[in-house]
């Protein structure tokens, strides 16, 4: 019996080639996925099977001279998930992140990817996973605007301008063939600027700079939110104007109205009852909000001003039909993605295919026997 076990390595420029910057093609993939998660055919982890992963979180300080400390944005993390459907595949996604990174020209998150044979267990392939993890997490707000966004949407407002909303736009504007205008608002209006020129010489459209939230959102008929975690930002209902689809890939805080005006649409409803589990696990529950997306949502939840998670809508049941995508143009549609490992192993499960396919990569050798038998 051979029981050699040798896996693929992808470096990020493999991916590069093998297509993923193909913003189009991803978009698809995601909704490929979001049909799954309705479906119930797939594991991430935990004992409810929907845990966004397990972490590595610092300490504010420590009597070990080598052990790391709390600084912002500083984790590890592991995101393992099995996907089924056409994918059928076990897989990890596991990174380390730390705000200081970028004072080294490194970025904030270094990610890896590894994708296992379901049955054996033996490694597939291993690869750079910082554009699969950008790529997958802006393609998830593009299938929300390919079912909830109004067709005639012509100003988009993008509210932060770091790399990952850059990835949301990219990936939106496939969706969108009406948009003419672009708000591009951060809290550093360089970063605005550089942003609006890229929306100019990459799509054409007209870009307009501003550190000003109620500028950029009063026009706009889709609304692309990733800003940062640690400031995040306060959106008032009176700031949007009908029919607008507000696509929230990072942190938001509003006023009630905001919320309760405005018809919420989950990526996940199992994900967001795990994050309730945790929030009241950790004995904190509303500093265990504020540290997640939803977390305003939760809060009303346990108010009685919103019905119960079970209750909600999520997009995979949008896409299958099950539930009502836009009904009308004068609905405000909140979208709400937290990030989920099924959408990481998915793509990276089509760059494997890919690679296979093209002969890309380079092969590793686990063993050509195992030493423990």
């Amino acid at each position: 019996m051979d029981t050699k076990i040798d896996f693929l390595y992808l470096s990020e420029p493999d991916t590069v080639k093998l297509g993923i910057m193909e913003a189009a093609h991803w978009v698809d993939v995601d909704e490929d996925v979001f049909k799954l998660l309705a479906t119930g055919d797939y594991l991430m982890g935990g004992p409810n099977h929907n845990s966004h992963g397990m972490g590595i979180i610092f300490p504010k300080e420590t009597k070990f001279p080598n052990m790391p400390i709390a600084g912002p944005d500083r984790r590890f993390f592991a995101m393992p998930a099995y996907l089924g459907g056409r994918f059928d595949i076990c897989g990890n996604k596991w990174y380390g992140s730390n705000a200081a990174n970028t004072s080294k020209g490194l970025p904030r998150s270094i990610l890896t990817i590894l994708i296992n044979d379901k049955d054996t267990g033996a490694p597939l392939a291993l690869m750079s996973a910082n554009l699969i993890s950008a790529v997958r997490t802006g393609a998830v707000p593009a299938v929300a605007a390919r079912y909830l966004a109004r067709k005639d949407s012509e100003v988009i407002a993008v509210v932060g301008c770091g790399p990952i909303n850059k990835s949301c736009f990219r990936h939106i504007v496939t969706q969108t063939k009406n948009v003419k205008k672009v708000y591009c608002f951060d809290l550093f209006l360089e970063k605005a600027q550089a942003f609006a020129d890229y929306a100019k010489e990459e799509f054409g459209y007209e870009g307009i700079a501003t550190d000003d939230l109620s500028l950029a959102l009063k026009d706009a008929d889709i609304v692309t939110v990733a800003a940062s975690r640690l400031k995040p930002l306060h959106i008032e209902s009176s700031l949007l104007k009908a029919g607008v689809t507000v696509l929230l890939t990072g942190p938001a805080n509003g006023d009630d109205d905001f919320w309760l005006g405005s018809r919420i649409v989950l990526d996940n409803i199992k994900l967001h009852e795990a994050y309730v589990e945790e929030a009241v696990a950790s004995g904190d529950k509303e500093g265990y909000y504020k540290g997640v997306i939803g977390g305003p949502i939760y809060s009303l939840i346990d108010t009685g001003k919103l019905p119960k998670l079970e209750d909600s809508t999520d997009l995979g049941n949008v896409i299958l039909g099950n539930k009502p995508a836009r009904q009308n143009d004068e609905e405000k549609i909140i979208f709400v993605a937290c990030g989920m490992a099924v959408f990481d192993v998915a793509c990276a499960f089509e760059l494997y295919q890919r690679a296979l396919q093209q002969g890309v990569g380079q092969r590793l050798l686990l063993w050509n026997e195992p030493y423990l038998k």
